[in-house]
């Protein structure tokens, strides 16, 4: 079953921080594409270490997705 993609005002709304996961299904792209990205270092969006697991910021995922994404880094 494929997970629908959550609209711009459903991320505005999501906490401070999302998963991978779920930063992955709001840009359209795969989990392990995210996760290459953040290796990379080319990642759209600001991504922070809590413990071992690895945070993506909600506002600059909103950057990004409204076409700011030089303000999100």
């Amino acid at each position: 079953m494929k997970t629908r993609r959550p609209t711009l005002d459903q991320i505005r709304r999501w906490p401070a921080s999302v998963n991978i996961e779920e930063a992955a299904l709001a840009l359209g792209i795969s989990r392990s594409g995210l996760y290459a990205a953040v290796r990379q270092g080319s990642c759209p969006v600001e991504v922070i270490e809590v413990g071992k697991r690895k945070k993506v910021l909600t506002h600059s995922l909103v950057a990004v997705l409204q076409g700011r994404a030089s303000e999100a880094a």
